[in-house]
């Protein structure tokens, strides 16, 4: 029984009842906005203003002013127009004076019906906008204006100092709407429940919601703006973190089967034959997870990590202990690549503990089996037989785990690699096959700031693999600019050359397969206009098709080059894959399928054709494939954009460090929030409106703290009627989902 009930939201209330059904539905259509909240939570991109009132004497070119003037003259003219519906096109010249001198107003096409209705000579108004010259004449072309109906100076002049909100708009719908219908469901703002708790509030010095609210849209001081988003920041960090802290909550307190390994079992027989030390930073993060493992609840732990840090071998001992405490493990991959990549490493690892109930398979064995899609009839039949009995104490996979016919003997840990191509649907799937909720594991092979770890993982304890293994060569990278110095791109091609010929191999990576597939940026939109770059005549071919053609025909002619991409039968590309790990092939030209996972150490040269096409994040994947053995990596980054670029910048930032979380951080300055969380996580539009996951940082830490504290004080927020009307709002189907999943 509640001790207070949740309160009700006015601000629930349908934007159609307010504004009207024409109105409300473009603003459903076109912005996602349903409610009043949903409107008062749209906040300006940016304020303009209007400035200081000028005398139409002194009037500077070129900037924004605002004048108090009366209309003296209107004309409508008409003239010929090729573009004008009928051929012809309207002009209306509107002649203002303040005494102090004259000016003209134009406004053109359909822009014309209004001011001619109300700029009737004799009008007062106020006028904004930008002074131009047109035939040796001042002129504002379309300005704002706010017709004067009484002589109050006071109006004027809070009018003219005021500070314009700028909404995020669309084509359909102008800031300025949105902006009148914000003024007519403002009074409600201050029935807005305040989902923070007073003491919270009040011990930080924060507005109260519906003051914030006021602010945000009609502030009167840059002092005004600064306030209310302080207070609407804690809002958005501070809900979102109390969910998390619910979903970590409610975990620690599900059942699941402690899973303790054996002290002579298949992990100990495992480690003895490994030919090399674990790093501390791979013994330390293994003792995290044994920890958690040998509990009476679900682990629940992001393992994140430098590209070649070693998570796989970190997650393969896990899975071993859990097979050892008699469970079984299961280790979802994105691709068919990616899950034939990971048995062949894993079954190379164990060698014959991998044989269990062969011929040849040692006593303490398991048996590892590999379930895909496109696998044959009789493989997959054995698989699921495998499974089912327990024999198989190991299954690496894609979806095709998740499906009905797979059953589980007894599943007592999930491995999820690369999350976020991973859906929460999947997971959750997996997770309801074993008799208790398994122990789950997420590997991420990106490094990921801090912040966005308590933002977007905020319901698992994070473990970070920040040390290379011993052995791992460095990796050198340089920015190949092929435009300003094409002879640098033919000496990237005779390092290749040298490379194999020291008896390596070579990556050369495009962002597209060919008929118009890139798979960095996704197919071309018809009608899309091409960027200069695009442009670019002397640049290379950008498909692996082509670019495989031209470069067996030119400079890599009498090496042995072959293709890999995603529209390849999965047997093509595992067959492929296998002839470059065995050295049969020298150079692999390839789209991002590379890009995780794949672990070729004879591997040292990585050519990124048009480089700039890719993130941050992407790039710093991909050159984390060369460099994996005991000879030096070189990553060649080609690009054609000029050096002043934003797209050169990025790459020369991703030249200059191999810090993952460092280019992480500039991946994200970089792009957009809601490319973080939301989208990128559960499907669902970001909620987050003013809050920036990496600038806030502090923030979002603070507001962990509180939520933690919140949550563990009452966690059914039997006292916080406002703050569970606010996750009501803030879970609405889709997040509670992606939160429960988790």
């Amino acid at each position: 029984m509640d001790a207070v009930p949740a309160l009700e939201e006015p601000l629930r209330q349908p934007l159609r009842s307010v504004l009207g059904p024409a109105t409300a539905k473009v603003m459903a259509e076109h912005l996602g906005l349903h409610t009043v909240g949903d409107l008062l939570h749209h906040y300006p991109r940016r304020y303009e203003e209007r400035g200081q009132l000028t005398h139409l004497a002194d009037l500077p070119m070129d900037e924004h002013v605002t004048v108090v003037a009366q209309v003296a003259d209107a004309r409508l003219h008409t003239f010929a127009s090729s573009r004008a519906p009928r051929g012809k096109g309207q002009r209306l010249e509107v002649t203002i004076t303040d005494g102090s001198g004259r000016l003209q107003l134009v406004f053109f096409g359909n822009g014309v019906h209004k001011p001619h209705k109300d700029l009737l000579p004799g009008t007062r108004a106020m006028f904004a906008g930008k002074v131009s010259v047109f035939n040796r004449r001042l002129q504002l072309a379309h300005p704002a204006y706010e017709l004067l109906r009484g002589d109050g100076e006071e109006t004027v002049e809070a009018w003219a100092g005021a500070l314009i909100p700028i909404y995020p708009a669309t084509a359909k719908l102008e800031s300025w709407k949105i902006g009148k219908a914000v003024q007519t469901v403002l009074p409600a703002a201050q029935d807005a429940v305040d989902p923070l708790p007073p003491a919270l509030r009040e011990g930080r010095g924060l507005l109260p919601l519906p003051e914030a609210l006021l602010r945000i849209h009609r502030p009167h001081t840059k002092a005004d703006i600064a306030d209310a988003r302080a207070r609407l920041k804690w809002d958005e960090a501070f809900v979102l973190q109390v969910a998390l802290a619910r979903r970590r909550h409610a975990d620690a307190l599900l059942p699941a089967v402690p899973r303790r390994p054996g002290a002579d079992g298949l992990l100990t027989a495992f480690d003895d034959r490994l030919p090399f030390t674990l790093t501390e930073g791979q013994q330390k993060v293994s003792r995290e997870i044994f920890a958690d493992l040998a509990t009476e609840h679900p682990m629940h732990r992001l393992l994140q990590g430098e590209v070649g840090s070693g998570k796989t071998l970190v997650a393969l001992r896990a899975m071993l202990a859990v097979v050892d405490a008699g469970g079984q493990a299961a280790m979802l991959a994105p691709t068919e690549v990616l899950a034939q990549q990971h048995h062949r490493s894993v079954t190379e690892m164990m060698g014959d503990l991998a044989e269990g109930g062969m011929l040849g398979g040692t006593e303490n064995a398991t048996r590892v089996v590999l379930l895909t899609g496109s696998m044959g009839a009789a493989a997959r039949r054995r698989a699921l037989l495998d499974l089912a009995t327990g024999e198989a104490g190991i299954v690496i996979g894609t979806h095709a785990l998740i499906e009905d016919k797979v059953q589980f003997h007894d599943l007592g840990l999930v491995v999820v690699d690369e999350q976020h191509r991973f859906g929460v649907e999947q997971r959750d799937a997996l997770r309801g096959k074993g008799k208790q909720p398994p122990h789950l594991l997420v590997m991420t092979a990106t490094p990921i700031p801090r912040t966005v770890a308590m933002t977007v993982f905020g319901d698992l304890e994070t473990s970070v693999l920040d040390q290379l293994p011993a052995g791992r060569s460095p990796i050198a990278s340089h920015v190949v600019p092929a435009a300003d110095k094409p002879h640098f791109l033919a000496r990237a091609w005779e390092r290749v050359r040298e490379e194999v010929a020291n008896g390596h191999q070579a990556y050369v990576v495009c962002p597209r397969i060919g008929d118009d597939i890139d798979e960095a940026a996704g197919p071309k939109k018809a009608g899309e206009k091409k960027s200069p770059e695009d442009e670019a005549e002397k640049r290379p071919p950008l498909a692996v098709l082509d670019v495989a053609g031209q470069l067996a025909k030119g400079p890599l002619q009498g090496l042995r080059v072959e293709v890999l991409h995603g529209r390849m039968h999965p047997d093509d590309k595992d067959a492929v894959m296998r002839r470059f790990a065995a050295g049969e092939t020298d150079v692999l030209v390839a789209t991002t399928v590379i890009e995780v996972g794949v672990n070729v150490p004879n591997a040292t040269a990585m050519v990124i054709m048009d480089a700039d096409r890719f993130g941050v994040s992407q790039l710093h994947q991909l050159r984390g494939r060369v460099g994996r053995g005991s000879a030096p990596g070189l990553c060649l980054l080609v690009t054609e954009m000029p050096e002043a670029s934003a797209a050169r910048q990025r790459l020369n930032a991703v030249a200059s460090t191999l810090d993952g979380f460092e280019l992480s951080r500039i991946d994200l300055e970089q792009r957009r929030e809601g490319d973080v969380l939301g989208q990128a996580q559960s499907g669902a539009r970001s909620s987050l409106r003013v809050l920036a996951v990496i600038e806030d940082e502090e923030v979002i830490a603070q507001a962990r703290q509180e939520a933690t504290a919140v949550v563990a004080a009452d966690p059914d927020m039997e006292h916080l009627p406002g703050l569970r009307t606010a996750l009501d709002a803030l879970l609405d189907e889709e997040r509670e989902q992606y939160l429960e999943k988790g």
